[in-house]
């Protein structure tokens, strides 16, 4: 290290008394000319009191050239010049020598200590002067008094500065990480026993709760961000830590009451669970200790950031019984008597620290905090034994009331607030204090326990320890007691993404230890507990309805346990699917007794925003389960049944149908036929689920189930296309059902025989006439087209397309089924079909674009085709229902160029005459295409503007074409021209282009 700093600094130091001076200068770089920095560090009681250095640097932390210097005094002590405290030296010379001292002092800093000397000299001189009434005179070389206060030198001004611009970035740019580490600062120093921790921790919270953005987001009604909320938690924490530091004076901790209740009074000061109107007791005092416990706090509407803290200033540490805990791992008795809930040991004589949990804890963390992991190991090991003797006794405490319980439909939960998500999160706190204490990369418990072991080795037994524990084994139990908890899911959605967070962060610790015979004895003994633990546990037979759900938690437990004890894993995980917030018949809960929840409204689900999130968790353990199960029909069978009664969202029953059917049918072995069974049943239970609901997924849905149903087999398909009605729509049922079922892909791929492929044929055709005949406006064709190679099933759906015209069809379903019949070869049905098509339509004088203009062509190219009967049926259809003349004028230009029935059916030609424009029925048009131009030109001019003037009379011209094919036609169009100068003399400029054109 050092040879990497002479390569950097050169060093002139110079070491008086417990003042450390020097020149570092810095080698000038390609970019950066060479720099002298002048640096002067003074200290006392081995810490730097102050630092002054010539670069300037901004900082929190000591520049590199104060760093430096103070290794290369600590590194290489015989290459400084070390001299006694300035006031011995001068105690050593004579007058003369001093006047030099002095001069030569003066000399050398006239500029800057002539105004000083000049005002000293003068004072010294004065014989009553202030100067004169004190013996002796200070000396910043030689120390502090052994009384004085000392502490490492920190720059308050710095540090301000520095957490003020951290917040403005608002969380970008890093400043979120860089917040972090001064939080990571602070508990370093609580650790080193530095008094500047709670300093430093003073000037951060003063700049956080200057944020701006506090005033502006509780004005908006808007909450924070995730990250910010997380160091506003860090924050709470580390006051927590410091409040509880077991050898902090009375005045310190008075000091800190004082100033975080000036904040905790803050209208902007931050809430606990980041949301706004929760309302608890005063839990974490839960055990009174003294007279004077502070009251304010608990009658506050809700918790702040800091209310903790203020509480936990009631909290001393005198306690003998915790003392003894702390100070010895010898202290033990064996005079037990099992009658006392808060016995001080167990049976084993080893002691038991009755406190509430969170807050026995936090005594925990403060402990680690402030450098004393002996005291903390020992505290954590008391009440992760007094957690197990609990979990015990509740128990044989609910197995000795179970019947009576579950008779009465009895269902408690004791905890307002879950160890896990907890804002002072006493397992995380277990846990890890248990964890570090096996961790073979810190020297310091190496010698603290003097144990040879290797990284998470089980160390041996600890005296308070049972035989075949060590801190690995209780590390794990109490994280899985805390895992399996029973508790109410919180309020607020920052306080219910925590539980989530929390969990996973704890699971994935647990997931880097390896199991060993020793942990699965644990991971058996939880999971039992779990099971059979009432309402202590989220695992219980019953549970309240807004318990926080185990299905992260238990498809850990069941991955752990799968290959050492498949039947429990499998029993844990099963309890664990149930979601009964969503269950409308869930009872609510015993909430009767002290202690227990107040009244919640009913369906409140609404606030678990979480929802979603939980529900893909249960839907992952579920496939965990089907995974696993592959190959095992009774296993199977039992997660189905598990699956159908606990998962209420479709689309989660969609993923694990189709998990289900990848799994059955992985390409290296024969398909599973169970498990193919179970994706099938899945996929029925989604088709059910979301018939009479909208599912923009649906159709993907119902493709798929015939997909699956096709692997299952022949029998499957059969069956769904006989149960239909209670799976698919009518459209569903013919257009992608039957369809798909009848392709010849489904035929080659199942291997049909003819007998089969008839007797799937019978099933899509009965199923197509039922849907015809439930909803003929959208499966009518389909039927048809299904009925096609059977006659009396075709004839049937061509009746009820009949019946159905009349009343429900459009005329533009009624003309697909048309063009579909003369397709087929059957155009007098496809005649009859066009004829009441045009009974729905009606075509406006305007609407010469309109779309079904192409369908009235066909229909009277089709008339015209058949004969002139047919033609004379149809004309009168067409008049009443289109009054757009330009498609008039096509119709009779078209029937006036063949002869109507010129085309026999057998493709003979027919010998005839053209139709007479004279005679109806070709007249009857005529005279309708005359009228209709008539009348739209009148409505035209009715709101013509000049720009449409040309087009307007490129129209009269067409219409001109169409009168002239009367035989009257010459003297008609003339007569209609006249009424139009007439009646529309006033538009002169119109009127002069129609007498230019027309005459």
């Amino acid at each position: 290290m050092m040879g990497g700093l002479e390569n950097c600094f050169l060093f002139f130091p110079s070491h008086t008394g417990f003042h450390l001076s020097g020149t570092v200068t810095e080698p000038a770089m390609q970019s950066e000319p060479e720099t002298v920095c002048n640096v002067a560090i003074s200290f006392d009681r081995c810490k730097i009191t102050s630092v002054t250095c010539s670069c300037g640097n901004k900082d929190i932390f000591y520049c590199a050239h104060v760093v430096a210097l103070s290794l290369y005094r600590i590194r290489k002590p015989d290459q400084v010049k070390l001299h006694l405290p300035i006031s011995e030296t001068l105690f050593q010379m004579n007058r003369d020598q001093l006047q030099k001292f002095v001069q030569y002092l003066i000399t050398v800093h006239h500029t800057e200590v002539l105004p000083t000397a000049q005002k000293l000299a003068d004072e010294i001189l004065s014989q009553n002067s202030e100067i004169n009434q004190v013996h002796g005179a200070p000396d910043p070389t030689a120390g502090a008094s052994i009384d004085d206060e000392n502490c490492w030198h920190l720059d308050e001004e710095q540090v301000q500065e520095q957490v003020k611009l951290f917040l403005s970035q608002g969380g970008y740019h890093g400043s979120g990480k860089q917040l972090n580490l001064l939080f990571a600062k602070v508990r370093e120093m609580l650790k080193m026993r530095d008094s500047n921790g709670a300093r430093m921790l003073t000037l951060i919270t003063e700049q956080f709760m200057a944020d701006p953005r506090l005033s502006l987001w509780r004005q908006q009604g808007t909450t924070m961000t995730d990250k910010y909320r997380q160091l506003w938690d860090e924050l709470g924490a580390l006051w927590m830590c410091i409040v509880l530091n077991p050898h902090c004076k009375l005045e310190q901790k008075s000091s800190w009451l004082k100033q975080l209740k000036k904040w905790n009074s803050v209208d902007v000061c931050p809430w606990e669970d980041g949301n706004h109107g929760n309302e608890l007791p005063n839990l974490t005092n839960a055990l009174p200790q003294g007279a004077n416990a502070n009251q304010d706090s608990s009658n506050r509407p809700h918790r702040t950031v800091f209310t903790r803290a203020i509480e936990a200033c009631d909290l001393h540490w005198q306690d003998s019984h915790l003392q003894h805990i702390i100070s010895s791992d010898l202290y033990t008795n064996y005079c037990y008597h099992d009658d006392t809930e808060n016995l001080l040991f167990d049976s084993q004589g080893w002691p038991l620290w009755h406190e509430h949990v969170p807050t026995a804890c936090a005594r925990v963390d403060a402990l680690r905090s402030h450098g004393y992991p002996r005291e903390a190991l020992r505290l954590a090991i008391a009440i992760v034994n007094t957690l197990r003797r609990q979990q015990q006794k509740q128990l044989e405490m609910f197995r000795a009331q179970k019947k009576d319980l579950l008779h009465r439909g009895v269902i408690s939960i004791t905890n307002l607030e879950g160890w896990v998500g907890h804002p002072l999160d006493p397992i995380g706190t277990l846990f890890g204090s248990l964890m570090e204490a096996c961790r073979v990369d810190d020297d310091r418990y190496l010698q603290l326990f003097q144990f040879q072991y290797l990284f998470y080795q089980h160390l041996p037994a600890h005296k308070f320890l049972e035989e075949g524990d060590s801190y690995l084994t209780l590390a794990v139990e109490v994280a899985l007691i805390g895992l399996g908890q029973q508790r109410i899911m919180p309020d607020g959605l920052y306080a219910q993404e925590k539980v989530c967070r929390n969990e996973e962060q704890l699971i994935s610790k647990l997931q880097e230890i390896e199991l060993d015979d020793t942990l699965v004895k644990i991971f058996r003994k939880q999971a039992v507990f779990l099971i059979e633990g009432g309402p202590y546990s989220g695992l219980g037979e019953v549970i309240h309805r807004e318990s926080v759900p185990m299905h992260t938690f238990a498809k850990y437990l069941f991955t752990s346990l799968l290959p050492h004890d498949a039947e429990l894993a499998y029993k844990t995980a099963l309890r664990a699917m149930r979601l009964l917030v969503l269950e409308s018949t869930a009872p609510s809960g015993d909430l009767s007794r002290p202690h227990h929840i107040a009244s919640v409204v009913p369906n409140r689900y609404p606030r678990w925003f979480t929802l979603s999130h939980i529900e893909s968790q249960q839907c992952e353990l579920a496939s965990t389960m089907l995974t696993a199960a592959k190959g095992d029909v009774r296993r199977l069978e039992t997660v189905l049944e598990s699956i159908q009664k606990n998962i209420h969202s479709s689309s989660h029953i969609f993923k694990l149908a189709q998990d289900a059917f990848k799994i059955a049918t992985l390409m290296d072995s024969l398909p599973d036929i169970t498990l193919l069974k179970v994706s099938l049943e899945l996929g029925l239970q989604v088709m059910r689920m979301t018939l009479s609901t909208l599912n923009w997924r649906r159709r993907e849905m119902v493709r798929w189930l015939v997909t699956c149903a096709t692997e299952v087999g022949v029998y499957a398909l059969d069956s769904i296309m006989q149960n239909w009605f209670t799976l698919f729509t009518p459209t569903e049922a013919t257009s992608i059902v039957a369809t798909t079922v009848m392709s010849n892909s489904t035929i080659v791929r199942l291997h049909l025989d003819c007998h089969q492929q008839e007797k799937l044929a019978g099933s899509a055709r009965t199923l197509a006439l039922q849907c015809a005949m439930k909803d003929p406006q959208n499966c009518a064709l389909s039927a048809l087209t299904l009925c096609e190679k059977d006659h009396i099933a075709f004839e049937t759906a061509y009746q009820i397309v009949l019946d159905a015209a009349t009343a429900g069809m459009s005329y533009s379903q009624l003309f697909t089924i048309a063009r579909y019949m003369e397709h087929r070869g059957y155009p007098m049905r496809a005649y009859k079909l066009a004829t009441l098509a045009m009974t729905h339509l009606n075509l406006s004088y305007n609407q010469d674009t309109h779309p079904a203009i192409n369908d009235v062509l066909w229909a009277c190219a089709l008339s015209h085709s058949l004969g002139k009967n047919e033609l004379a049926a149809i004309i009168p259809l067409v008049v009443k229902s289109v009054k757009c003349a330009t498609v008039l004028s096509d119709i009779l230009r078209r029937c006036t160029l063949t002869t109507p029935g010129m085309v026999g059916l057998h493709g003979r030609r027919n010998s005839g005459k053209l139709m007479s424009l004279d005679k109806a029925p070709l007249r009857q048009l005529l005279d309708a295409t005359i009228g209709a131009y008539i009348n739209t030109t009148h409505s035209r001019l009715t709101h013509i503007s000049p720009r449409h003037y040309s087009e307007f009379i490129e129209f009269l011209s067409k219409a001109r074409e169409t009168f002239l094919m009367a035989h009257d036609g010459h003297i008609q169009f003339t007569q209609f021209i006249d009424n139009l100068k007439q009646i529309y003399k006033g538009k002169k400029k119109l009127m002069m282009l129609v007498r230019e054109r027309f005459g």
